[in-house]
Order: structure tokens, then C-alpha cells, then sequence
């Protein structure tokens, strides 16, 4: 038995250690979700767009990304970067490791967001891209207008899906030193002796949080269902 003594986790420790934490993985899930939705949305009418000029890289960087462990990504990321770089940032050199995980699980996220967008995509019965094209609609237009907010509301719980995986890994930030929810536990479980509850409280955090987001999506996508 390992004796775990969960009493030591009062308010002020998660104050001072696990807030900050909690803040900067929620704060990263949203900002790589909404630049990997962005981005992704790009690589998939690149994709679809029948150019071979954009098809073949669009490709490339969907496969490669999505063949590589995320924190293969975060590391090479990391560390090959020159770190002059981050000085044309606000405060750059003190927040590297965090400027690194905003935008590498953009970069990685976009391929697996590109993918689900271009099911999305897909799905959109091509007569209704026809009577655009009838109607005198540009491709732009058409995707603008027609294919795509059909898509995003398809694709919606998927996305949502996608989002909830990406919080999990944002504990990935922890290889290069990012302040996470994950380090938070782990920095009071060191400085109060007890690694053990600690490392034990996260996980529960973590499986409250996604279950209760699962359990949000479920819902949504019943709601959608209906209304189809």
C-alpha cells in the first residue's frame, strides 16, 4: 500500500501551483484548436482543389505530420529552433517553451483537423455544389457559402472530439519544461513530498474534465442527429 494522504492538497497549493497550470493547457487547447481548424481547413482545399501544384505538398505535410509522435514534434521543435528567434516576441527568451508548444500543436494539430475537414467536405452532396456552380458562384464562393458551413456543423462533434485529445496532450508540454496542469501537480507534489497523491489528483482532473466534455459532445451530436 502505497499510504496516499490526499489531505495536503488545500486551495492555496492549487492557487499558487496548479491554476497557472490549468490556465496556460486550457489556453493552449484553444488557440491550437482554433489555428489547427484554420490551418487545416487550408490544407484540406488544397487537397481537394485537383491541383497537383497543391495537392502533392498539402499531402506531404498531412502524412508526415501525422507519422511522427507529437512529442518527437515538440522536442525537434524545441531545440532546433534558433532561440534569437524568439526575441521578436513579447518576452520571447523567458516563455520559449511556451511559444514552442503554441505552435507546434498548431502545425501538428492542422493535419489531423485537415483530415476531418476534408470528410466534412466530402460529405456535402455534390448537387448542392452544382447549383452553386448554376448560379454563377465562384469555387470560393461556393465553399464560403455552400460546401463549408454544411461541413463544419457535420463535422462539429468530430472537431469537438479532436479537441478533447488535444487537451490530453498539451500534458506532452511537460518534455520542454512548459507550465502545464500537468507540472503544476508535479511541482507541489515535489516540493510537499507526496508525488504519489499528486500525480494521482491529475489524472483525476484530467478524466473529470474529458469525460464531462465527452459526455457534452454525446449530447451535441444527438441535437445534430435530430435536426438532420
Amino acid at each position: 500500500m502505497l499510504g496516499l494522504d490526499l489531505t495536503f492538497l488545500n486551495w492555496d497549493i492549487i492557487r499558487k501551483f496548479v491554476l497557472g497550470g490549468f490556465y496556460f493547457s486550457v489556453q493552449l487547447t484553444i488557440v491550437a484548436t482554433i489555428g489547427g481548424i484554420l490551418f487545416g481547413t487550408v490544407l484540406a482545399l488544397m487537397r481537394l482543389s485537383g491541383k497537383k501544384l497543391l495537392m502533392v505538398p498539402a499531402t506531404i505535410y498531412v502524412n508526415g505530420m501525422r507519422s511522427v509522435p507529437l512529442v518527437m514534434v515538440i522536442l525537434w521543435f524545441f531545440l532546433l529552433v534558433p532561440g534569437w528567434l524568439y526575441a521578436y516576441l513579447p518576452d520571447g527568451q523567458n516563455h520559449r517553451a511556451e511559444y514552442s508548444a503554441y505552435i507546434t500543436f498548431i502545425a501538428f494539430e492542422a493535419a489531423y483537423f485537415s483530415e476531418i475537414m476534408r470528410a466534412g467536405i466530402q460529405s456535402i452532396p455534390r448537387g448542392q455544389v452544382f447549383a452553386g456552380q448554376a448560379l454563377g458562384m465562384t469555387y470560393s464562393q461556393n465553399m464560403k457559402l455552400i460546401v463549408l458551413p454544411q461541413a463544419f456543423r457535420n463535422m462539429l462533434p468530430v472537431l469537438l472530439t479532436q479537441t478533447i485529445i488535444l487537451f490530453q496532450d498539451t500534458s506532452l508540454v511537460y518534455a520542454i519544461g512548459a507550465y502545464d496542469l500537468l507540472k503544476g501537480f508535479s511541482n507541489a507534489g515535489k516540493i510537499y513530498g507526496r508525488p504519489e497523491e499528486a500525480y494521482l489528483l491529475a489524472a483525476v482532473v484530467y478524466f473529470v474534465i474529458c469525460f464531462a466534455l465527452s459526455w457534452l459532445v454525446k449530447r451535441l451530436q444527438a441535437k445534430i442527429a435530430i435536426v438532420r
